[in-house]
């Protein structure tokens, strides 16, 4: 295991104000007229859980530009209630793989209007929504917001319900895409039974955004193809048994879970009965106990077609910190934030405590701090786990990653992800969520910008 060395110091950090100020330049930049782009070399598309992520940052800065870019995505739900992982322009459809052609969404059965994926992303929509709309609740009651948004999220979690929980209750992801964290650790069991020898050729328009060292490999691109193709072969009707990899995610469940409790929220703010809401995400917890590792203090993953336990910790596992105490099962919460600040993760009693969240456990002999989500510290991750030690009471534990949290960003041009110990940038750069949720944390200091 390496974490390499220190390139950075506080003394070469920008101050709060300039970080804010950078911060809201990238969302301005990166803004389409109706949703933000997550990068506009690398992702020139709409990705589902990145607007989710936008619009919680873009809230402070203008409330209305936030609910357009949930109003966007949620605008290309398919029949079946899902919402698809990306929302293509076609206009630039030779800057990513797969493209909008790939997919061929408009002969798909149940697609939108908009060429889109058939695949999905984590459920942090709902949550997102609420918070949005607790930011305005009269600009969004006067764009009545949430009567929009509350059906459409129902649908969704509706599909996940029914058409992604098997008998064990759980969401499974049948592509590490919807994951949103590609090449995890987590996935390298299930991904050695899928064949690397696509139909398609396969083009690698990222590596002209981004050096090979710091994206999946072409050996890891080749299986992510052939899933594609065949879920996209099969209508995307999430009805082939021999799919190959069929994996029960803890961060799709845990963000599952909380955005459960965010539609219970939505209903009651709109006269409804939250507490068939509260009831579904207390079952979700319970059905999450499956996936309790007690030796490694997370959450892990769960293979369907082997039934046995993927036992790597990464930052996923740590994500049901954002649910309340009562929620949890006994002792839960505690055991969490053990881990969360130990070795494995943010080592707060260690000598070299890292700026950010790793994405993989910091002990893990094949931990990488510069190759995507095998080591490298992100800052939605990072940001969900500093709410998760809010909500159980360490207010002043999360506070003291903010400034740098933020300030590194700053200093790195906004990167995707970063090195967690030094800070050092990685990925593409000008990221839109991590612009986002910069605002968000210094959001105390965030000026008010006109309403688009």
């Amino acid at each position: 295991m390496t974490t390499g060395t220190t390139t950075g110091t506080t003394d070469t950090l920008p101050d709060s104000t300039t970080a804010l100020g950078a911060a809201s330049a990238v969302l301005r930049r990166n803004w389409g007229g109706a949703y933000t782009v997550p990068a506009t070399g690398l992702y020139p598309h709409q990705w589902s859980w990145d607007s989710a992520f936008i619009a919680i940052g873009l809230r402070h800065l203008s409330p209305r530009r936030a609910q357009l870019e949930l109003d966007s995505l949620l605008s290309s739900q398919w029949a079946d209630g899902r919402l698809p992982q990306i929302v293509y322009d076609t206009r630039r459809d030779d800057d990513y793989a797969p493209s909008a052609a790939f997919w061929g969404s408009a002969e798909l059965p149940g697609s939108p209007p908009v060429p889109t994926t058939g695949l999905v992303q984590p459920p942090v929509h709902a949550w997102a929504v609420w918070l949005v709309h607790a930011q305005d609740p009269a600009e969004s009651a006067r764009r009545r917001f949430l009567q929009r948004a509350y059906p459409r999220l129902v649908a969704w979690h509706r599909y996940l319900r029914e058409r992604r929980a098997a008998t064990d209750g759980l969401v499974a992801v049948v592509h590490p895409w919807e994951s949103g964290t590609d090449n995890s650790p987590l996935w390298d069991d299930a991904l050695s039974r899928v064949p690397g020898t696509p139909r398609a050729s396969i083009d690698r328009p990222d590596l002209r955004h981004a050096s090979a060292g710091e994206r999946p490999s072409g050996k890891e691109y080749g299986k992510y193809f052939w899933l594609a193709e065949r879920y996209r072969d099969h209508d995307c009707a999430d009805v082939d048994p021999d799919h190959p990899f069929v994996v029960d995610d803890p961060t799709t469940n845990a963000l599952w879970a909380r955005s459960e409790l965010a539609l219970a929220d939505i209903a009651e703010a709109l006269g409804h009965d939250g507490a068939p809401h509260r009831a579904e995400a207390a079952r979700i917890v319970a059905a999450m106990e499956a996936l309790w590792d007690a030796e490694l203090g997370v959450y892990v993953a769960l293979d369907r077609h082997t039934g046995e336990l993927v036992r790597k910790a990464t930052v996923g596992g740590l994500l049901a910190l954002l649910l309340p105490a009562d929620v949890l099962p006994p002792g839960r919460a505690d055991a969490l934030v053990r881990t969360a600040l130990g070795p494995r993760f943010l080592d707060v009693d260690g000598t070299t405590p890292p700026v950010m969240v790793p994405s993989y456990d910091a002990t893990a002999d094949d931990l990488d701090p510069a190759l995507y989500w095998r080591g490298p510290a992100w800052f939605n991750m990072t940001w969900l786990v500093l709410q998760g030690l809010r909500v159980h009471g360490l207010e002043d534990l999360a506070e003291r990653y903010v400034a740098p949290m933020a300030l590194t960003a700053a200093r790195e041009g906004f990167p995707e992800y970063v090195n967690p110990w030094t800070g050092a940038g990685h990925g593409t750069r000008s990221f839109s969520w991590t612009a986002a949720l910069v605002v968000d944390l210094l959001a105390d200091d965030a000026p008010p910008t006109s309403q688009p």
